[in-house]
């Protein structure tokens, strides 16, 4: 796809637009001579320049990629209109692009009704389902693992809930039991499962969680933020196949959230909430006596704590998903790449005498540690921050890596041998979320191996 004849073609379509309607004079407070842009625009650029290769498979590091050149082509178009999907006045075309995109999401995870709609993040998004889950059970708090991301605890104190955490198995997973001694206590209304923990990309067991909303009578909110995409696999052939039982019962779970902007191939930001009880809308009924006049139909501000928002986010998601849809042959593609890659570098490691697994990968995010003559926290923690910064700072073959704390408890239970002599050590983590990691992989490894040999 040419990047270069897309992004002419859509300024090109806004001119035409545009030519349909009287001629403006352009307004001189908003004119700028070339002299003064090209000085402002060489500066902007050398700032740019102090990014890491995001683009790159060197970068293994945290969950960034570019968007799909079809994403920034669809951006770029609609935002040379800037619609406002708040309200159908503010944004007609590209709101009908979000819901059709939204429906999508939604049989994507095979949900057979639904209510929901795009936001600017996950975290967002999350808000607006614990938010309902506030408005459905009152007084009654929520839960979630302890492995869960950081935007449940933060956002039940925003909305004034209790957060529970709840321990983990060795594999990072919400340990069940011990959240229906829990839910014993009533306490509880809302359990929030992730499918793909953004520390290690762990799929937490939602379908054997559906017995205990039904003993309990609680919600369950999904967040798959990260994760969600990875539905696409789900009972598929081949050594990508992810078992097809906890992402086959999102779809009987109260709500879900998934970000766009991550596997979907989105710029930030783009998230997406979804409810499977179209009545939640009651909970966010609310008086504009300035909007909404445009239409009877409802607005995707009537069901959104939002107010004002991107449309081409919307018309971005929808134009990728003309041509990568979310089924096992479009976006399914990209994710198996991702999920070989990652599989193909656990292999690597396991055969490897200077690293080792921290446990196997779930989904596309690997994590492990070098090994160390003194088999230490310590020792680990101090070698994964070596190796971190010299492959960082490397003038010839650099590479990009993250570091993720684990406590010592969470250590032994994976790795008793290591000898425990400090509460936290960081290890190694790598986000293999591009598909071109499938054919980097490795050389990526042999980088390692030889930052980790010092």
């Amino acid at each position: 796809m040419d990047l270069r004849r897309w992004l002419d073609a859509a300024v090109t379509a806004n001119e035409a637009w545009s030519a349909g309607f009287d001629p403006v004079r352009p307004h001189p407070s908003l004119q700028i001579d070339d002299t003064r842009f090209t000085a402002a625009f060489e500066e902007f650029t050398a700032r740019l320049a102090d990014n890491y290769p995001f683009f790159h498979p060197r970068y293994a590091g945290q969950m960034l990629k570019p968007p799909h050149p079809a994403a920034t082509v669809g951006y770029l178009a609609a935002m040379l209109v800037n619609p406002n999907n708040h309200a159908l006045d503010g944004g007609p075309a590209t709101a009908a692009m979000e819901r059709e995109a939204v429906a999508q999401l939604a049989a994507m995870f095979g949900m057979e009704t639904h209510l929901g709609h795009l936001t600017t993040s996950g975290t967002i998004a999350n808000l607006e389902a614990l938010f309902v889950a506030r408005e459905s059970h009152p007084g009654r708090g929520v839960a979630y693992g302890a492995e869960a991301h950081y935007t449940h605890e933060r956002m039940c104190r925003v909305l004034g809930m209790d957060g529970h955490e709840v321990p983990v198995d060795d594999r990072g997973r919400m340990d069940l039991d011990a959240l229906e001694d829990l839910l014993r206590t009533g306490q509880v209304g809302t359990v929030v499962l992730t499918a793909g923990t953004t520390g290690l990309g762990a799929v937490e067991p939602i379908d054997q969680a559906l017995a205990l909303r039904e003993r309990y009578g609680v919600r369950l909110h999904v967040d798959a933020a990260y994760g969600g995409f990875f539905t696409l696999l789900a009972g598929a052939d081949g050594p990508e196949g992810l078992p097809a039982a906890p992402w086959r019962a999102i779809a009987a779970c109260d709500s879900v959230v998934v970000d766009p902007h991550k596997h979907g191939l989105q710029p930030y930001g783009c998230g997406a909430v979804l409810f499977a009880d179209p009545a939640v809308g009651r909970f966010y009924l609310h008086d504009s006596p300035y909007t909404y006049f445009t239409s009877g139909e409802m607005h995707l501000g009537e069901i959104s704590l939002e107010c004002s928002r991107a449309g081409a986010a919307a018309a971005a998601l929808w134009l990728t998903f003309r041509l990568l849809p979310p089924t096992r042959d479009g976006l399914g593609r990209v994710l198996a790449a991702t999920r070989r890659a990652a599989l193909h570098w656990a292999e690597l490691i396991d055969r490897s005498d200077e690293l080792r697994l921290y446990q196997p990968p779930e989904l596309d995010i690997v994590s492990y540690f070098p090994t160390t003559a003194e088999e230490t926290m310590s020792g680990i923690d101090t070698a994964s921050a070596r190796m971190l910064a010299e492959g960082m700072t490397a003038e010839k073959d650099p590479v990009f890596l993250s570091t993720l704390r684990v406590d010592a408890a969470s250590l032994a239970r994976r790795h008793p041998d290591i000898t425990p002599d400090i509460g936290a050590a960081r290890i190694l983590r790598s986000v293999l979320m591009k598909p071109e990691c499938e054919d980097y992989v490795d050389h990526l490894h042999e980088r390692l191996v030889e930052l980790a040999r010092g």
